[in-house]
């Protein structure tokens, strides 16, 4: 009872904060420290917002946003999971690929947009590209720690009992990593989401980015700040998700 009570009381704390930020928002935009043309208050952001989500285009925008963000996200999940296991797994395979793993990471996201402009076409398969790319990193590298960092005294266990290659893998590997592979992913996650964005407004397709780029071009500064507002609650939301998908898959290690 009394952790529900501090997790009611938290929720509430948190709540009241951000309702605080929006409030100094409100104040400021009221002072008009900065003219109303570039800052909008809340409630002209939150009007606009309002009206936006009565229109078709927004809603297409918005699926459009989220099907390539997700798209994006699942392939270098996929392919960062595959391939950090089998780089974590193997000392000399590490010794080989760590080196240039650690060149290719640091490359600039956004700047490797118009690279895939040139290598697919101005296109969706394109932004899924780049959104796999830049999300890759934060799932192959939290893998390959997650699986190169096995206690030494579980492989031991594993050979006692003949588990075979695929059983330590599965029993022993596996739930070892999985702290870290749920780190990179949800990582990874807000990258997608980032890069979703960008690769939008360098490529002006269809989308949430293109409606911001628009907005700022043409001065409607609610609508820019609407935009904004719809991100943040993407961000969030998909990181409450993946937050209760860790609690839930990985509920032995508090158990």
């Amino acid at each position: 009872m009394k952790f529900l009570n501090n997790k009611l009381f938290m929720w509430f704390a948190s709540l009241g904060v951000l309702a605080g930020l929006v409030g100094l928002w409100q104040v400021a935009a009221q002072m008009q420290l900065i003219s109303p043309v570039f800052f909008p208050a809340p409630t002209r952001s939150f009007e606009s917002l309002w009206d936006q989500m009565g229109s078709a285009d927004f809603w297409i925008a918005f699926r459009a946003t989220l099907t390539r963000m997700a798209l994006g996200f699942v392939v270098a999940s996929l392919a960062g999971v595959a391939l950090g296991a089998a780089i974590g797994l193997s000392p000399r395979l590490r010794a080989y690929i760590e080196p240039s793993l650690e060149l290719i990471r640091p490359l600039p996201a956004s700047a490797m947009v118009p690279v895939f402009v040139l290598l697919v076409g101005l296109n969706d398969r394109m932004i899924v590209t780049a959104i796999a790319f830049s999300s890759l990193w934060p799932v192959l590298l939290n893998t390959v720690h997650g699986f190169k960092t096995i206690e030494p005294r579980l492989v031991e266990v594993a050979r006692i009992l003949h588990l075979s290659r695929l059983e330590l893998i599965w029993k022993i590997a596996l739930p070892n990593a999985m702290p870290d592979i749920f780190a990179g992913l949800r990582l990874a996650l807000t990258v997608s989401l980032i890069l979703a964005v960008v690769a939008e407004m360098l490529a002006g397709t269809v989308g949430l980015g293109q409606n911001i780029t628009l907005a700022a071009r043409s001065f409607r500064s609610a609508d820019l700040y609407a935009g904004i507002i719809v991100l943040g609650a993407v961000g969030y939301l998909s990181n409450v998700l993946m937050e209760r998908a860790e609690r839930h898959l990985l509920r032995w290690r508090t158990a």
